[in-house]
């Protein structure tokens, strides 16, 4: 530690004193494509073998040249080369060289050159980052590949602040979940997945369809006002170069799944991943079901995919360029879980029930995306298509004591779930740019978003001994409890959205370097949502008044049949009742609209060289319904709001290569359908409800951060953070027999402080001429991390009052009067280190290790004097090679979870209750969740023609 801070207190005294050294800086931009950024240039000192290349925005920089005259050389693939001689560098000064490239040389009168001792103006382009006012962080492809991560999930959190919920593909955001975040694709709303979740899962993005993923910590107006974590942005890619086409494969495995002799997984689903089963005819009366309560052995669990993409651009006339860009790829994995789970922990540190348990998994992931982009002067269309078809089989079994007053009460108690989850996702989107003279800019889009969420025929089998003080005896249906304990249940979700977006931007003021000071931008948002979700159980009620035979836990076809049900040892039942009842096989369901209209007036300027600032209000009206038909009743509600969301967000460079940057915002967090619809949704040792008496909560939120970027590819930033939450919205355990989980407004107000800490340091760079090339050897390390203090205040007349008022009320006692936010760990750190060594032109390899850690986080809160669910923080610890072998072909290899920690969930213990109404308390922790998820090995290969 001593060692890294004795480095960059250098780094920065160098900077700071270095006085008879000056800079190269300027713009790339490709003349031939209406001036848009040139990524990933050459740009060289001529007879010499410093260099840099442009980054996304086509900017570079050529720091600490020693004072005199240069001559530079530009060039890109498929572009003429641009040579610019007699390039002066004065002692503290910034040489400013902007160039047009493209197909053929950029006239001298196109080229820029200009000098200035206002260095930190121009500096300040040159930096990923420092151009936003706003917070904003961004990661790309290139550092997305070197830290091998293959989904967008993993992909945020390498970003400070940022962790993934275990077995999701859900994010924290500075201690603030699901709800507090947003999704867009291309800066347009995308639905959710899951009927509980208002984000869809970022794991499902494969990295092969995008470009970079922006992060916004901070509110800007053009977004969604739905917002108190971050906006997550991905970004398609967009190819500009030359034609090429590229094939994929990989392979792997899992340790915890190869080191099992027997894989079991269901019936009836294929391995495709397109798979779809309705319930059969006459489902009431003739046991009709075709697939197997059983499960099925299946072959060699190895991981696999294939992948094709390839892009082109080319030119139609003089002023017109098209490009072509598109992906389709397929990939599979198994995993293996064994572990404890228990459920029902009461106030003595009891749990009701007590399994060992078994999960088989099989997933798939199939993508398809293609992107068209016209460019014509000013004018810019693209057209995104995106299909993905996501899938998850999972196998699971229970063994134990289901209920330790009831069933099974000594063990030797039997579930099995068998579940097919599929979710398919169609986006379309059309985006227009277009710039009219030099002072008014004009930007749409639209997309249109389906989404099918199925989960058809997941079984559910319970089976109890015939003695219970034999738990190891045979077992039968004979003294099961509840007719839902054995069950065949069919879901659909279906979400259809519509999103536009039109904004208008004038720039004003011109100053002396021919840019303009100012621009106010009008906008418009639309956002017209239709959720549909049908739900049909199918109950199969055993009799226990006659004799019922002993049954193999494998074996269950032969009891569940035409032939018993014939014989009436069980019928067949949906939670409105029998065949008797003529609608019976009227599905549960929610369904609702939600309509959002918007409209923002965003205010930049510059007010110096220095300090700008960017203000704005956004006004939304939010119309939300919702109706029901559950086995807990039947309603509806509505939601209806008008927010007036102010933000303001400034910049102040201290130096060239430092900012001071501060934000404040109002903004809300809507509840979710799932949340306030009347259904119970059931899961083996826990069931969750909606409340319909949810309502929005209102988010206040600041910012305040200091960057420095010692180099350009270097940044060293401490940032600070405030939120106070009116109203939040927190998932908790109901006050009832079943311990239920459930969501309310839990209190008046939550608030959330923190810090974060940013290092990228390049530790050594060398290169190395040789007669074909300068080759790049060198190493670089990076570390974030964020520590948070979270507090709500919880009241349980709050949460019964406004549930009384909608007719359904629910009974919260929470253990204590105020507690952290649930799902916020108070430290979130991330480290990486890379080393890079160039061979030959063709030949290279690339070795990262990545850590991540979050420390324990709530899961829900605690009530009537048990202790809050927590989830145990966990070390990550990945290893990643990468090598070109040729000009053609690549390989890879990755090991991750090296140190296979233990996912734990865990009721804590309560020394005693804050709540002066509970005199009880959990005298120490249950572990209700306990599973290691193995080490993972990959091996990869790509050929690019």
């Amino acid at each position: 530690m001593r060692t890294f801070l004795t480095i960059l207190f250098l780094s920065i005294a160098t900077i700071t004193f270095a006085q008879q050294t000056g800079s190269i800086v300027g713009n790339l931009t490709d003349k031939d494509y209406n001036n848009e950024p040139l990524p990933f240039a050459n740009v060289i000192i001529k007879d010499t073998s410093t260099g840099t290349t442009s980054d996304f925005d086509g900017l570079y920089a050529l720091e600490n040249l020693e004072v005199g005259t240069y001559t530079i050389v530009y060039s890109f693939v498929g572009y003429e080369s641009v040579e610019i001689d007699n390039i002066v560098v004065e002692a503290n000064k910034v040489t400013t060289v902007n160039v047009p490239m493209g197909a053929s040389a950029a006239a001298l009168d196109e080229v820029v050159i200009k000098t200035t001792t206002r260095k930190e103006s121009e500096v300040a382009l040159l930096l990923e980052q420092k151009k936003a006012i706003t917070t904003k962080q961004s990661i790309g492809s290139a550092e997305l590949s070197r830290k091998g991560v293959g989904d967008v999930a993993t992909a945020v959190t390498k970003v400070t602040g940022i962790s993934k919920d275990e077995g999701t593909g859900n994010v924290f955001v500075r201690g603030l979940g699901d709800r507090y975040n947003i999704t867009t694709l291309n800066d347009l709303p995308l639905p959710s997945n899951d009927p509980s979740k208002k984000n869809i899962s970022l794991s499902i993005f494969d990295t092969d369809i995008l470009e970079s993923i922006g992060i916004d910590k901070t509110y800007n107006v053009q977004n969604y006002g739905d917002f108190a974590g971050a906006n997550i942005n991905i970004v398609s890619k967009n190819y500009k170069g030359s034609g090429f086409f590229e094939v994929g494969f990989e392979t792997g495995v899992n340790t915890a799944t190869v080191g099992e002799s027997d894989f079991y997984l269901n019936e009836g689903p294929n391995k495709t991943g397109f798979y779809k089963k309705d319930y059969p005819a006459f489902p009431l009366t003739n046991y009709n079901f075709e697939t197997s309560w059983d499960r099925e052995r299946t072959s060699m669990p190895v991981n696999s995919g294939v992948s094709l993409k390839g892009g082109d651009s080319f030119r139609i006339g003089e002023d017109t360029k098209v490009s072509l860009f598109g992906v389709g790829s397929f990939s599979n994995d198994y995993s293996f879980r064994e572990g404890i789970s228990r459920g029902g922990v009461n106030v003595s540190s009891v749990q009701d029930s007590d399994f060992d348990f078994y999960n088989y998994s099989y997933n798939t992931n199939t993508t398809l995306m293609g992107n068209l982009g016209i460019k014509n002067k000013g004018t810019q269309i693209n057209y995104n298509g995106l299909y993905l078809n996501i899938t998850s089989q999972q196998q699971k079994e229970y063994l134990g004591v289901i209920d330790k007053d009831d069933d099974a009460s000594e063990g030797g108690g039997f579930i099995q779930r068998a579940i097919f989850e599929r979710t398919s996702l169609i986006s379309h989107q059309l985006l227009g740019d277009h710039e009219i003279g030099d002072r008014f800019e004009v930007n749409w889009g639209g997309s249109y978003n389906y989404l099918e969420n199925l989960m058809p025929d997941r079984r559910q089998v319970t089976l109890v001994p015939v003695a219970a003080n034999d738990p190891d005896g045979p077992k039968s249906f004979q003294f099961v409890s509840s007719a839902s304990d054995n069950n065949r249940f069919y879901s659909e979700l279906a979400e259809e959205e519509v999103a536009a977006r039109l904004a208008a931007t004038y720039k004003f003021s011109k100053n002396e370097d021919d840019d303009y000071n100012g621009k106010v931008t009008v906008g418009y948002n639309g956002k017209f949502k239709n959720v549909n979700f049908e739900a049909t159980q199918f109950n199969f009620q055993i009799f226990g008044n006659v004799p019922q035979p002993t049954v193999d836990p494998y074996n269950v076809d032969a009891y569940f049949n035409q032939e018993n049900l014939n014989n009436g040892l069980f019928r067949i039942r949906t939670f409105r009742g029998t065949v008797d009842l003529p609608n019976a096989l009227d599905p549960q369901f929610y369904k609702g609209d939600q309509t959002i209209h918007a409209g923002y007036l965003n205010f930049e300027y510059a007010f110096s060289p220095k300090f700008t600032v960017l203000a704005g209000v956004r006004g939304e009206q939010i119309n939300q319904n919702i109706e029901w038909s559950t086995s807990l009743g039947d309603g509806s509600s509505d939601l209806e709001s008008l927010e007036i969301l102010p933000a303001v967000s400034m910049k102040y460079e201290l130096t060239e290569k430092q900012n001071l940057k501060f934000a404040a915002s109002k903004t809300y967090t809507l509840p979710q359908y799932k949340e306030r619809a009347l259904f119970l949704f059931q899961e083996i040792n826990q069931d969750y409800q909606g409340n319909p008496g949810l309502y929005a909560s209102t988010d206040y939120n600041v910012d305040v951060k200091w960057e420095l970027f010692p180099q350009s590819n270097e940044i060293v930033s401490l940032g600070a953070f405030g939120k106070y939450i009116q109203n939040p919205i927190n998932s908790f355990t109901v006050v009832s027999a079943s311990n239920d989980i459930s969501w309310g407004n839990t209190g008046e107000k939550a608030t959330a402080l923190g810090a974060e800490l940013e290092l990228r340091k390049s530790i050594f760079e060398h290169e190395v001429d040789t007669e074909d090339a300068t080759l790049k050897n060198n190493l670089s390390a990076g570390f974030n991390a964020s520590y948070m203090m979270t507090n709500q205040d919880l009241d349980g007349e709050k949460v019964l009052a406004e549930s009384t008022e909608v007719g359904a009320p629910i009974s919260f006692i929470p253990t204590y009067s105020e507690t952290e936010i649930s799902g916020a760990s108070n430290f979130v750190a991330n480290a990486d280190v890379s080393y890079y060594k160039e061979f030959s032109e063709d030949k290279n390899i690339q070795l990262t290790v990545a850590a991540n850690y979050f420390s324990d986080r709530i899961f829900a809160l605690g009530s009537v004097g048990k202790g809050n669910l927590i989830e145990k923080g966990i070390t990550t610890l990945d290893f990643i090679a990468k090598t070109q072998l040729t000009e053609n072909i690549s390989l890879g290899l990755s090991a991750k979870n090296l140190l296979n920690p233990t996912i734990e969930r865990f009721q804590e213990a309560v020394d005693g209750t804050t709540n002066p109404d509970l005199v009880d308390f959990q005298q120490k922790d249950v572990t209700v969740l306990s599973y290691k998820k193995g080490y993972d090995f990959k091996l990869s290969l790509a050929y690019k023609f």
